[in-house]
């Protein structure tokens, strides 16, 4: 098994490769596993199912402890895989508050942040 990332890998049914291609992959590539689903005005409008979360876009947290928040799309970590949320916050013993991690697969996009070019790709 090559342990390097490689463009050429097309699939693999072993969860150990799919990880390894997903933990090895560069932010330019792995910029593609950052796809959230879209609420359904969304989806008609844009006539797609996914697209690629960015930061401005307003969200809709769909499962977990902060599950029906809705908030604006703070920071995105490429390779992490997560997104920060505005007034999605963790308490701390101190009684500070610091940015919780969403994971994309639970979040829905409810509105996109206007950029012409990003409305013409995708439809």
């Amino acid at each position: 098994m090559v342990t390097s990332w490689n463009r050429v890998w097309k699939s693999s049914s072993r969860p150990r490769v799919q990880r390894l291609f997903h933990a090895t992959a560069p932010k330019h590539f792995a910029g593609r596993f950052l796809n959230a689903h879209l609420s359904k005005d969304l989806r008609e409008k844009m006539k797609t199912r996914s697209i690629r979360v960015r930061k401005g876009d307003t969200v809709k947290i769909v499962s977990g402890s902060f599950e029906k928040k809705e908030g604006v799309v703070e920071r995105v970590d490429v390779k992490k895989g997560i997104i920060f949320v505005g007034g999605v916050e963790r308490v701390k013993k101190n009684g500070g508050k610091i940015p919780y991690p969403i994971i994309i697969s639970k979040v829905v996009i409810t509105n996109l942040k206007s950029d012409p070019r990003r409305s013409a790709n995708a439809s």
